[in-house]
């Protein structure tokens, strides 16, 4: 039961062409480099991370709390958890786009924190503002249903279990 689970969430949506799977890929991991070389690299611990942002491996900087409670709300609540979560998606959720790895999982958890970037951190700005939150949000709405394509680890996973059975 677990593995037909993995199986479905890990399985990308078969595409005929080989175009088809470039094209998919290409926002894919361009994103992906965005979020966890830059968005995510500024406040969430990485190998890469600026070194005068003085953090550790996976340490959130000191400030991103702050304004995770700024939202309101549950955000006011927990504004630690969802702080690290944010970055967590952005920076390790990045990577694991560039790769193709759990491709549809990654997804969920940048849906949400793009979401919130877009909707609530600028919720009251104007668009200019937003395009960046909504632009990475949009190319993983795409990848939440399509997967990784031929072009990831998700699809090397799940290749035996394409040729040999059908799970879904």
């Amino acid at each position: 039961m677990i593995r037909i689970l993995f199986i479905r969430l890990t399985k990308p949506l078969p595409l005929p062409y080989l175009w088809q799977h470039i094209l998919l890929a290409i926002p894919r991991i361009a994103c992906g480099y965005m979020l966890t070389s830059d968005f995510g690299a500024a406040k969430f611990g990485m190998p890469w991370s600026p070194a005068e942002n003085n953090l550790g491996l996976f340490e959130t900087a000191f400030w991103f709390p702050n304004d995770v409670a700024a939202f309101g709300g549950i955000f006011a609540t927990f504004p630690v958890f969802f702080a690290w979560m944010g970055a967590f998606s952005e920076a390790v959720g990045g990577l694991l786009l560039i790769f193709g790895f759990q491709t549809r999982i990654v997804s969920f958890l940048l849906i949400c924190t793009m979401y919130v970037a877009t909707f609530v951190q600028h919720g009251g700005e104007d668009l200019w503002n937003k395009l960046p939150g909504m632009g990475f949000l949009w190319v993983v709405l795409f990848t939440a249903i399509l997967g990784s394509g031929k072009i990831g680890i998700d699809y090397l996973l799940t290749s035996k279990t394409i040729a040999n059975e059908n799970p879904i």
